[in-house]
């Protein structure tokens, strides 16, 4: 009898310190207690011992690194990819057709920031998606002072929705679990998720009219002006500490020059070095090379597409090839590598941070646990409607843990309790896509830490904002998709 109570209070342990786990880590994060970094590594550690498998420890980290090191070399080199095709303009043409529409209007730029991350989601990768689309917005939103997270939690959210392209991940998933073909799961909800990306559309609107009641609208002229005055007083600023500091090119090869709006370079906390996106005369340029870069992209994101090889692989063939042909010489291509160190030391480090994180959940079975007590929890009268109980527990649960996770582990057990009652495995797998335009802000998403590293914006913050919007803009997915009959 002892034994069997111990048995039955052990799955309950793990489920509660699965779910106090997360909620310490989300709670640290959103008060700025701890970095993400710190947490990911430090929480799941403590409560690792406290489930008494510390001992173990070391092997739920090399798993979790091990899952994870494909995902942190894609992103290590496709910044580099990104962020050497940004240094030489294949984008310039994209930021100056924003300026044009969005006219230094926060509404209109906030509406552009979702309209382009949506357009960027069809090569079905996030991390993609939100080194374009900051690398595009940032200079604007800067240049206005318009908030930041706006930026990342439209951005976030427009990705969502088109993650579950079938591409994307999600919609392949749901098929491999449930043994379904992904358009027979896709093509049907079209019309939903249409609802839901127009649904971010209009709060992108909404959102923007806040940021121009707050700042007013302003001409570019005059943003460039009042640019030009505060990099001035800078500038004056600097030099009575160090004589000549902020002049000529630095040591990493970024230089300053003389573009519209483009400054002096002075900038203490590099925010200068992003405003280089939209100076025309950087020397970084290649004008000459502007097609056939163009062409490698266009062939890269078709080949993830199509599948040809790893994307991890894809992009380290893609980053070595445009910088040998864009940078021909050593000092050169050492100097591109190391102007984007930082984001890549950034971004990979939270990656193999959440490693940790992912690691202890899965290894020490809290998130197998907390699965089955949610399966559990669901009254038996709700059989019928086990589409919606999927739609609403896509919300929390793909946000809660990894996709894998969720579609693997989690949806079949759905699947299997939702036939018992006549609900087809189709309604099952359509509805478990709800959950996506949260999950993209999931803090166990490594793509999510490309978009705040860029970005220059707290997790935390990020966080605060995005949930209550992202949750909604999931709401309205499920609805459409129950009133058009798709779920």
């Amino acid at each position: 009898m002892g034994r069997s109570r111990a048995n039955v209070r052990y799955p309950l342990m793990l489920t509660i310190l699965g779910f106090a786990m997360i909620a310490t880590f989300l709670v640290l994060i959103m008060m700025k207690k701890m970095s993400p970094i710190a947490a990911l590594v430090l929480i799941p550690a403590l409560f690792c011992v406290f489930v008494g498998k510390g001992a173990k420890l070391g092997d739920y980290v090399i798993d979790g690194v091990t899952s994870l090191a494909p995902t942190a070399a894609m992103l290590m080199f496709a910044i580099v990819y990104f962020g050497v095709m940004i240094d030489v303009g294949l984008f310039d043409p994209i930021v100056r057709g924003i300026l044009k529409f969005a006219k230094a209007d926060p509404m209109r730029i906030v509406v552009g920031t979702a309209i382009l991350a949506a357009i960027v989601s069809l090569d079905g990768d996030g991390s993609t998606t939100f080194m374009i689309t900051v690398s595009a917005m940032y200079p604007l939103y800067k240049r206005l002072k318009m908030s930041l997270v706006v930026m990342t939690g439209v951005a976030a959210m427009a990705n969502g929705v088109m993650n579950t392209l079938p591409w994307g991940g999600p919609t392949a998933r749901a098929a491999t679990a449930l043994k379904l073909d992904a358009s027979d799961i896709f093509v049907p909800m079209i019309p939903a998720l249409l609802v839901g990306l127009a649904f971010v559309f209009v709060l992108s609107y909404v959102l923007g009219l806040r940021e121009r009641k707050r700042l007013g609208v302003l001409t570019l002229d005059e943003v460039l002006v009042d640019e030009k005055i505060e990099e001035k007083v800078e500038e004056k600023e600097t030099e009575t500490v160090l004589v000549g500091a902020g002049s000529g090119s630095s040591g990493t090869g970024k230089t300053a020059t003389g573009g519209a709006g483009s400054g002096s370079g002075t900038d203490a906390d590099g925010d200068d070095d992003r405003f280089q996106a939209l100076d025309p005369n950087r020397p970084t340029l290649r004008p000459k090379l502007y097609w056939f870069n163009a062409l490698l992209t266009i062939t890269l994101l078709t080949a993830m597409i199509m599948e040809w090889l790893p994307i991890p692989v894809l992009f380290l063939l893609g980053a070595a090839l445009v910088l040998t042909v864009n940078f021909p010489h050593i000092p050169d291509q050492k100097a591109r590598l190391a102007a984007h160190a930082d984001n890549v030391l950034n971004v990979s480090g939270m990656v193999f941070a959440a490693a940790v994180f992912t690691g202890v959940l899965q290894g020490t079975g809290m998130v197998d646990h907390m699965a089955k007590w949610m399966v559990d929890v669901i009254p038996e009268g709700m059989g019928p409607h086990m589409a919606l109980v999927t739609g609403i527990l896509s919300l929390p649960l793909t946000y809660f843990m990894s996709n894998d996770g969720f579609y693997f582990g989690v949806l079949p057990v759905l699947a299997e309790a939702g036939a018992a009652h006549g609900v087809t495995p189709l309604e099952m797998a359509r509805a478990s896509l709800v959950g996506q335009p949260l999950h993209m802000s999931s803090p166990l998403v490594p793509a999510v830490y490309v978009l705040v590293g860029m970005a220059k914006v707290e997790f935390g913050d990020h966080t605060r904002f995005v949930v209550k919007w992202a949750a909604l803009t999931c709401l309205v997915i499920l609805g459409a998709g129950m009133l058009f009959g798709i779920i």
